[in-house]
């Protein structure tokens, strides 16, 4: 079935192609169980056969990734205004108050100043960490980092992350299907490595707060 789906792809009109590549690029944020770089790398593959050219697949798939990351920002960013809106006002939902609970509204600005440059660095590397980009567009919203910069780190991540793909997809050739396998031995260090990064740091924010309340 695969098969008859490329070969479909290598007769197929050029913008038909483009649309594919910027649907799945948008939905793979958008629902994070549809493959995203898979079709990009097929993308490259396709580009053996001149159907396509390599700037255009680049623009579509790169304009699908930033629309899908801010899409989930837009909304996350929203949810964490209302979340917050109320300040220190009593909240009855579960999730709200466990969000209270582990970074307080009275702290909530400190908590942006001190891991703004964690999260706008987590924004620009995003697609080069394996099963976290849409956690990272969540808590992105959730800080609410500055739009454009978010906007900026984003479309120089997807460009970068979309151009490997379709160059690997084009050196791959016959081979291009197994692009998930590479990456995620690719991506897999790079994220435990950039994950500890993180978590170190919001324990040692939360020590620091335990210790200085117990001061207080």
């Amino acid at each position: 079935m695969l098969d008859n789906f490329v070969a479909y792809l290598q007769q197929a009109d050029p913008s038909t192609v483009y649309i594919a590549l910027f649907f799945s690029a948008y939905f793979e944020n958008v629902i994070p169980p549809v493959p995203g770089d898979v079709p990009i790398a097929l993308a490259g593959y396709l580009l053996t056969f001149k159907t396509i050219t390599f700037s255009v697949a680049l623009f579509w798939s790169t304009f699908g990734s930033v629309t899908g990351f801010m899409t989930i920002f837009m909304l996350s960013r929203f949810l964490g205004l209302k979340l917050y809106a109320a300040g220190e006002s009593e909240v009855h939902h579960k999730f709200a108050r466990s969000v209270h609970k582990l970074f307080p509204p009275s702290e909530m600005e400190a908590v942006r100043q001190k891991f703004s440059g964690h999260a706008y660095l987590s924004v620009l590397v995003n697609r080069f960490l394996f099963g976290s980009r849409a956690v990272i567009c969540i808590m992105a919203g959730m800080l609410h980092l500055k739009i454009a910069r978010v906007f900026g780190a984003a479309l120089v991540s997807a460009l970068l992350w979309n151009s490997l793909l379709i160059y690997s997809g084009f050196v791959l050739g016959s081979n291009w299907d197994q692009i998930g396998h590479y990456g995620m031995l690719y991506s897999a260090p790079f994220t435990v490595l950039f994950a500890g990064l993180i978590i170190w740091a919001v324990v040692k924010y939360l020590k620091k707060r335990k210790e200085h309340a117990a001061g207080s």
